[in-house]
């Protein structure tokens, strides 16, 4: 079952699984655990042998999220797996916040990865149960809902996750072998009722339409997997060509909207959604997007038009492309280019302040790895960085929140990038590309003074 899985994974990092105590979860952490590969399976005397050696840790996160009656059950269940396989099993509860338009599943799921993205250490590696019939079901009703792309390649079976990894092992085995697999172990697993609610579109799929298409077409599940495999390679492909576009149409966190205009509108497009992907928004529908890329491109340079879409606005000034909050004004930003070797201090305007770039023996910046020249902005909206190394990628909007800053001091806070990726917030955020590390020589900290 899992005979190649090392193969499948990156480098020597521990592994973390994902435990829900359904079917195709247990079978992984049971399948880790049998064969050896988890350090608690391995006797005492042995350990010191082995260690140094490639042998990987385990352990399990069981994530309640306090909605089904049986929730605690199936914690206790999850717990007495992982006693039954010498495996620490950790329960993490969380609370489901709905926001309108937003589904009690997609918001559990959100929820659940943002807590296994805060648990996971620098360099682990977070397994996850999903197989070939949950690939097959997920590339379906992607196609239903008109997904591009992007949405039809569907699960990756490995992608970097909060430092680290996520991993996929099991997208090549049935939900029908894995079941096999676990009676033929006397493995007990969850059968969660929800299941059988056929008014969830899943369910409904996975019920009622796909044992009429398997009947028909006996290896679907792997044609399937197949072709979303090619739709990622695709996407690779088009991230690849988009970065590029990106790279060069960026001022600051904005577009330069004379770059954008000389690209074909089909590969504006592309640009203009890995634009938004990467300033953590969401990407806009079709019909939105359209209006981004023709009439908002296209408009004069004086008219300042702008698309919405949910919370989020797309505002042009002049020739310049800004993404921000629809609850909040835009207004136009100063970019201002930054060579802070020859210029350590920089005047941000009567209302900005100054930011100063000091030699600190014991600042958070890595001076041999910061960009020789930046871009000194301030907030548009909508900017991401990952203030604490190894921890889960967060909004400039919620750090703020929770900072209780006021909002004029939000407004004159000077953000500082490289091409369009968020390297510091004033003096009170650093994203983890710059950080110091052990090896680091020269260490410096930004001041802002307002």
């Amino acid at each position: 079952m899992v005979s190649r899985l090392a193969e499948l994974l990156p480098g020597n990092s521990n592994w973390v699984v994902a435990l829900s105590g359904g079917v195709d979860s247990s079978v992984l952490l049971a399948a880790l655990a049998l064969h050896g590969v988890t350090a608690p399976a391995i006797a005492a005397d042995q350990r010191q042998a082995v260690r140094g050696k490639g042998v990987r840790r385990v352990r399990a996160i069981h994530v309640n999220h306090g909605i089904h009656p049986n929730a605690a059950v199936w914690a206790a269940h999850c717990r007495a797996l992982g006693r039954r396989f010498g495996v620490d099993v950790r329960v993490l509860t969380t609370r489901i916040v709905r926001t309108p338009g937003v589904s009690l599943e997609a918001a559990a799921r959100e929820a659940r990865y943002a807590l296994l993205a805060g648990e996971l250490k620098p360099g682990e590696c977070l397994l996850m149960g999903h197989h070939e019939d949950d690939q097959l079901e997920t590339v379906l009703l992607q196609l239903f809902r008109g997904a591009g792309v992007a949405g039809l390649a569907a699960m990756p079976a490995l992608a970097p996750f909060a430092g680290g990894w996520l991993a996929r092992p099991l997208l090549s085995r049935s939900r029908t072998e894995l079941e096999v697999w676990a009676r033929s172990h006397k493995l007990s697993w969850i059968e969660d009722d929800t299941n059988a609610d056929e008014s969830l579109d899943r369910n409904y799929l996975r019920r009622q339409v796909l044992p009429l298409i398997r009947e028909r077409w006996k290896g679907v599940g792997s044609a399937v997997s197949r072709s979303a495999r090619h739709a990622a390679e695709a996407q690779r492909l088009l991230d690849a060509l988009a970065r590029t576009d990106v790279e060069r149409a960026s001022s600051g966190a904005a577009l330069f909207v004379p770059s954008l205009r000389a690209l074909p509108l089909d590969r504006r497009r592309n640009a203009l959604r890995f634009w938004i992907m990467q300033r953590g928004a969401r990407v806009p529908d079709t019909s939105r997007l359209d209006e981004l890329a023709g009439p908002l491109i296209d408009a004069r340079p004086d008219a300042n038009p702008s698309v919405t879409w949910g919370d989020v606005t797309a505002t042009r000034h002049a020739d310049l492309l800004s993404l921000g909050s629809a609850n909040e004004p835009i207004d136009t930003p100063v970019d201002i280019e930054w060579l802070w070797i020859t210029a350590p201090r920089l005047d941000l305007g009567a209302e900005g302040g100054t930011l100063e770039l000091k030699a600190d023996p014991h600042g958070p910046i890595d001076l041999d790895i910061l960009p020789e020249r930046v871009t000194v902005s301030r907030r548009r909206g909508g900017e991401r960085l990952r203030p604490r190394r190894g921890g889960p990628r967060r909004t400039l909007k919620s750090l703020l929140q929770e900072s209780h800053l006021s909002i004029a001091q939000r407004s004159r806070l000077p953000l500082v990038f490289s091409g369009v990726t968020l390297l510091a917030v004033g003096s009170l955020w650093v994203d983890e590309s710059i950080q110091v590390s052990p090896g680091t020589r020269r260490r410096a900290r930004l001041h802002h003074e307002s």
